[in-house]
């Protein structure tokens, strides 16, 4: 996971820059396309939490079954 992300920001780096610093934002903003990542990253966040308070619930009903 670490050397894919570290590989994705080489290859970013690769490109070529235009005029504008702020291209890649502008571009996915104009498109509308920002939105979208957000969602998915909110999605994502959220699942894991919900993942973590199920697990912690579990671990609680073991640990109190053992006692």
């Amino acid at each position: 996971m670490v050397i894919a992300l570290c590989l994705m920001s080489i290859f970013s780096f690769a490109q070529q820059q235009t005029d504008s610093t702020n291209a890649p934002t502008d571009f996915m903003n104009s498109n509308g396309k920002i939105y979208v990542v957000v969602a998915v990253v909110l999605v994502i966040l959220i699942g894991l939490f919900i993942y973590l308070f199920n697990l912690d619930n579990k671990i609680s009903k073991l640990e109190k079954k053992n006692e």
